[in-house]
């Protein structure tokens, strides 16, 4: 869809995070009862360290995690990201023996170089009260040679990617920059209600010209939306 590259935009700055976690054999060890609340307090530790925390099932959609927490902060203070990731930490180490850290990802947004729009209709509010039930996530980067491309070329190619995104209106996109502080270049979050259509989607941007361009998008991580207390339920 878009791709965001306007460092002096002064729209709110927004973290992105992503975790995902295995539980460990001595969570299974203890009983389903004490297994329930002690996950119950993991979760609640963790969305204490951001303003909004969502929380998805992926165990049987990949093979090495059982869950991924998405946590969002504001980060226009520049001390934003020391405050969560050394909250984080301690959340983490509170709960280690019991929930093991697998995979990260994460980084902040930045205004759109390539949309006419202030803000996307199609745009995540990564703070919105509700969620809907699927999320789909993972890095990108380009290549080299896409950055030696002149703007004109590579606005017209990003045109093609808009046109396309905007045939597919029931899917938001949330695009968080990473350069210089993973090895990729950016994350990309999608939302949908129906993972058939967000796979057509995907499909139909197979055959853009930018996708000459694109060095790396896995591993893919997709997430079923489940509240706390519904997953919880599942370890007893």
């Amino acid at each position: 869809m878009t791709e965001t590259e306007n460092p002096t935009a002064t729209e709110p700055v927004t973290l992105g995070h992503f975790a995902t976690y295995r539980a460990t054999p001595l969570l299974w060890a203890v009983q389903p009862s004490e297994r329930k609340e002690r996950a119950l307090a993991w979760v609640e530790r963790l969305t204490r360290t951001a303003k909004a925390t969502s929380l998805y099932v992926v165990q049987g959609i990949e093979s090495d995690a059982d869950v991924l927490v998405w946590s969002n902060v504001p980060a226009d203070d520049p001390a934003a990201p020391s405050e969560f990731f050394t909250a984080r930490a301690a959340a983490d180490n509170a709960h280690r023996e019991l929930f093991e850290l697998r995979h990260v990802l994460w980084g902040m947004t930045r205004s759109s170089q390539y949309s006419r729009a202030a803000k996307s209709a199609q745009e995540i509010d990564p703070f919105a009260a509700e969620r809907p039930p699927y999320l789909v996530m993972y890095p990108f980067t380009k290549t080299a040679d896409w950055y030696l491309l002149g703007p004109e070329t590579r606005q017209g190619m990003m045109n093609e990617h808009i046109r396309i995104g905007k045939q597919f209106r029931e899917i938001t996109q949330l695009l968080l920059y990473s350069f210089g502080l993973q090895d990729q270049e950016f994350v990309v979050v999608y939302e949908t209600h129906d993972l058939k259509l967000f796979s057509k989607l995907v499909y139909d941007l197979r055959d853009t010209e930018a996708r000459r361009y694109t060095k790396a998008d896995t591993p893919l991580h997709t997430g079923v939306l489940v509240a706390p207390q519904e997953w919880a339920a599942t370890l007893g």
